[in-house]
């Protein structure tokens, strides 16, 4: 009885994300509440179960909270802009070195862990540069999009929160073994944004070479528009350049003390949030607009976040998951279940395309954490080879909003994005989770 109610409560709850027939906070909290009262469970019952899930997520919805608040004031004074800028100086118009610096372009623009964000620094201002070397804006969104993928590790941004409330960890916590991780993936983009590059390269030379395009000669009108479309972005009256350095000080110190795990993550934001405050907007009615302006984000994380707590709660307390997982184990090839979660992690990115971000890591990682928990693989194992293998594929998902924005922005065609990004992004995830093997993170 328990795995039926619990399956049909997960089920519900996928269908209904991947359908758009309710918002995360409705399916997590309502689809479990009626589950659970089906499954003969009182009130009282439900009740603690829900304070229970409540108490385990709180550390990351609070620290979810005060990091979108940190990277959106950030954001605000222009402190990402100059590296940006100097990238795109350092391509030199060439095709390859183009390629490759909009890979480093979407690693750094990431750093805040916002998805449409990152395309509004980056495409308008790359677009103009692509176009005038005949390169495909769909190769701009592919490196864009693998290389936002790895910087979207970091603790502030979705997957690793969701990650952390499942297994009830510190979202800091569950990526410091991420960052080798991190950094060999840069490396590698780097290799792909080359064999792009080269490959682009020759297409275009085809082209010269049967009249179809004239070769052209970057000049310094592009690096101009590239370079301003940059410096468009946001709000000039709040950009702090003079505080640049400031900034990156106050913003390596937070980095740094979150590898260390000096404090809880949630409080080394909350620090780091009113030090950004007071160092850029010491005005006080001008904090309260950056906070008013940055809130809803942080607001709509949070409640996405707690109301996880509530349905993992009720999952947990009902001793639904426990009953999947043990079930599991009866019906599954025995050999299969200590691999479980790297099968899983294989087809992350086509499970991507299938279910959305939320029903990934509140659905289908409780399950295979569970069965695979029964057979000595340990939580953390789990997860990561869960991250790593879905991560890099959230944008070329149909059913990511920053996507369609991206998407947009670029001028292109979602379909034609699908097709021209999904097998090099799976085949990155893929390699990335073997790596990750090779080196013992899984």
């Amino acid at each position: 009885m328990l795995t039926f109610v619990g399956l049909l409560i997960i089920l519900t709850i996928v269908v209904l994300l991947i359908w758009g027939k309710a918002s995360p906070i409705v399916a997590m909290v309502m689809v479990p509440l009626i589950g659970a009262l089906i499954a003969g469970f009182g009130i009282n019952d439900i009740q603690t179960f829900f304070e229970e899930g409540i108490i385990k997520v709180l550390p990351v919805a609070t620290m979810f909270i005060f990091a979108i608040l940190f990277f959106g004031i950030l954001q605000d004074t222009g402190f990402f802009e100059p590296v940006i800028k100097a990238l795109i100086k350092l391509t030199k118009g060439n095709v390859v070195t183009v390629a490759m610096g909009t890979a480093l372009i979407g690693v750094i623009a990431h750093l805040d862990g916002a998805g449409a964000t990152t395309f509004l620094l980056t495409v308008p201002a790359l677009l103009p540069l692509y176009k005038k070397l005949h390169m495909s804006p769909y190769l701009l969104l592919l490196l864009i999009g693998t290389s936002a993928g790895l910087t979207n590790m970091i603790p502030w941004a979705g997957p690793t929160g969701r990650a952390a409330s499942v297994l009830n960890m510190d979202p800091s916590e569950l990526w410091v073994p991420l960052i080798p991780i991190q950094l060999i993936g840069v490396v590698l983009v780097l290799g792909m944004a080359f064999i792009l590059g080269k490959r682009e390269e020759k297409r275009i030379r085809v082209k010269i070479a049967a009249n179809e395009i004239a070769a052209v000669q970057l000049e310094g009108a592009d690096w101009d528009r590239a370079i301003q479309s940059i410096s468009e972005t946001g709000d000039a009256s709040l950009k702090r350049y003079h505080l640049i350095w400031v900034n990156l000080v106050l913003f390596l110190c937070v980095v740094v003390l979150l590898v260390l795990n000096v404090m809880p993550a949630s409080f080394m934001f909350m620090i780091g949030l009113s030090l950004a405050l007071l160092i850029n907007f010491p005005n006080v009615n001008l904090q309260m607009e950056r906070i008013k302006a940055h809130a809803p984000s942080a607001l709509m994380m949070a409640a996405v976040i707690f109301s996880a707590g509530s349905f993992l709660g009720i999952l947990e307390g009902t001793g639904m998951l426990k009953a999947i997982a043990v079930d599991s184990i009866h019906i599954l090839p025995a050999f299969l279940l200590p691999f479980l979660h790297i099968i899983v992690g294989m087809l992350g990115v086509p499970l991507d395309m299938l279910t959305s971000t939320d029903a990934y890591y509140y659905a289908l990682l409780p399950i295979v954490e569970s069965i695979t928990s029964e057979v000595g693989v340990p939580g953390t194992s789990a997860a990561y080879a869960m991250m790593i293998g879905n991560i890099i594929g959230t944008f070329v998902s149909p059913l990511a909003p920053a996507v369609w924005l991206a998407v947009g922005l670029a001028g292109v065609d979602m379909g034609k994005h699908i097709r021209y990004s999904f097998f090099w992004m799976w085949g990155f995830s893929i390699i990335l989770l073997f790596v990750a093997m090779l080196i013992g993170i899984i």
